[in-house]
Formats: structure tokens, sequence, C-alpha cells
């Protein structure tokens, strides 16, 4: 975008701070314009027709929500929720418009953003499809860890429930208390309440 859009832009965003396990926004809604991340993470879910919350996707500091909207009036099919205080930018879908029908080049940034999200969905359904529970588990923990970090005593800073766990990898929340437990077990983590620490990483990355 150019200075004088970006300062358009910026002059008609809108900043709203959440707490951790606030709404965002919920399946079904209708979202006029994106949602930008200040600060904080929050995830991505739906809601399964058996009650299942199965959460789709992180989003950290720089993330958007919402870019469909911008292309689409199509209802939302997932929920934002903070998973710790968060900060947020909401910029409306009217001004963004504007500049993606003057601007081509930011036009095309987006559709590569849109383009980058389907290739994740693509690849989160063939490691449904093709790697066990187990592995699943293992790979939402080393990745966390790479793209999150720790907190000063090694804990995962990003702290997840049990029930977000199994939503991730997609298991009842039994089956991913029971293999975190086995992680344990092995000396591959170790745990402090909810919090988890990877005291193996290479031993993650070798389970099948």
């Amino acid at each position: 975008m150019t200075r004088d859009e970006l300062m358009r832009v910026s002059a008609c965003k809108t900043g709203k701070l959440y707490k951790k396990g606030e709404v965002i926004f919920e399946e079904g809604e209708t979202i006029n314009g994106v949602y930008c991340v200040k600060d904080g993470v929050c995830k991505l879910s739906k809601l399964s027709e058996n009650g299942k919350d199965q959460v789709v996707k992180l989003v950290v500091k720089g993330g958007l929500l919402g870019k469909r909207s911008l292309v689409s009036d199509q209802k939302t099919n997932l929920s934002a929720i903070a998973l710790n205080d968060m900060e947020m930018c909401f910029i409306p879908k009217s001004e963004i418009m504007s500049d993606l029908s003057k601007n081509p080049k930011f036009t095309m940034d987006v559709l590569k953003e849109m383009a980058n999200d389907l290739k994740d969905s693509d690849d989160s359904l063939v490691d449904m499809a093709q790697k066990s529970v187990k592995t699943r588990m293992a790979d939402i923990l080393l990745y966390i860890h790479d793209n999150f970090g720790t907190d000063d005593e090694g804990y995962l800073s990003i702290i997840l429930s049990r029930e977000d766990y199994a939503g991730i990898v997609g298991t009842a929340t039994e089956s991913a208390i029971r293999i975190l437990s086995q992680f344990k077990k092995e000396g591959y983590i170790s745990t402090k309440g909810k919090r988890i620490k990877i005291e193996d990483d290479k031993g993650l990355k070798w389970i099948e």
C-alpha cells in the first residue's frame, strides 16, 4: 500500500482489548471488516455437528482475521476466541474495498494470503488423514514451541486446555489427556498444571 493509503486506513481503524477467553466473533456472524492482532494469541475454531469444538488455527501478532469478508458477503464459518489477553485493531471493509479496486499490488498480496490459508487447510487435512493422533499431538507441541517460544521457566508460552489440544489434533479430550500423560511418562515433556515443558524435542519428532 502507498503511504497515503496506509495513513488513511490507520486513521479509520479502531482498537479493542480482549480478555483471555473472550469471544472476538462467533460462527455465523457477519464481519464487515478485518481484525489485525496487535498483541496476544487467539484460536479459530468450528463447532462440529456433535458439539465438539475443532480448533482450526492459532493466530498471533500480525495475523489477520476476516480476510474473506473483503471479497464475499458470506457469514463467518469460524469463531475467534482470545487465548490470552489481546489487543486487536479493526478496519472497516468499506475503507479497504477502494484500495482493493485501485491498487493491484495490494489486491495480489491479499489473494496470496488467502492462497496460503488454503494451502494450510490442505496440509491440515492430509495430516488428519495420514498421521496418527500421537504424531499430531507431538507436532502441535513442537509447533507451539518453535513459533511461540517459552516463558522464563521453559514452559510453552501458549497455555492451552486439554480440550483445546484435543480440538487441534482431532480427538476426544480423554484421548488427548492419555497421550500427554504417556509423553510425560516417557520423558518427552513435563507438566505443571496446564503448563507444558518440552524435555526431549528430538524424541517428539520421531513419534509415529
